[in-house]
């Protein structure tokens, strides 16, 4: 059972979070917080294992949120997915570079937010297809991508293509007839070339490199 806790400053959209997570069988909403103070209270005294955070809240926005639960100095931090009215909105683009593990819209499925907090608790990131490409293009002009630490596979470039595009595993797996582990093997060796931290950071690198169109 995946347990986490929602952080958003309204009320219905709390409430509808939870009705919409209840439907999913192995997801348990643990807590909910109305600030972005009371958001990192709550998430260190409950321990959930992902925590499902808006990104404008009063008190503390969800970039800073973001840095005191998974940000790169905390030593066991809590997975954060980003859930957003905004699908290009510079704060986001702040809590991926913060530590985020997901960007999704608020009008997304229950199937898609099931999705991003399974991957969250797997070590591994998702942002919402309908918004990736416009997300890494709205800001590539900000960040000069550093060459990869040994140059990429035939197949490893193409399993960039298609994390790039917003693709899952399972689906890189479909589309490339390969095993699940493989396409985690895959994916684990880009992100120690590329020196990224996960696969939202190595999607900006390929899309920085015009790697995501191959």
């Amino acid at each position: 059972m995946i347990r986490v806790l929602i952080a958003d400053d309204q009320q219905s959209v709390r409430t509808g979070l939870r009705l919409l997570l209840e439907t999913l069988p192995d997801i348990e909403v643990i807590g909910e917080a109305p600030d972005g103070i009371s958001a990192v209270q709550a998430a260190r005294r409950l321990r959930p294992d992902v925590a499902l955070v808006d990104i404008r809240m009063p008190g503390m926005d969800g970039i800073q949120v973001t840095e005191l639960l998974a940000g790169p100095d905390i030593a066991d931090p809590i997975p954060v997915v980003i859930i957003t009215t905004f699908d290009l909105d510079e704060y986001v683009y702040g809590a991926l570079r913060a530590g985020a593990t997901g960007f999704l819209l608020k009008d997304a499925g229950a199937a898609l937010i099931g999705e991003a907090l399974r991957a969250a608790t797997d070590g591994e990131s998702l942002v919402s297809p309908r918004v990736t490409t416009r997300l890494l293009s709205a800001f590539a002009t900000r960040r000069q991508a550093a060459a990869p630490s040994e140059p990429l596979t035939a197949r490893e470039e193409e399993v960039l293509a298609l994390l790039s595009s917003g693709l899952t595993n399972d689906e890189i797996g479909s589309r490339l007839f390969v095993s699940l582990g493989t396409v985690k093997a895959h994916i684990g060796a880009i992100l120690t070339k590329l020196g990224v931290r996960n696969r939202v950071e190595a999607a900006m690198w390929a899309h920085d490199t015009g790697r995501d169109r191959r």
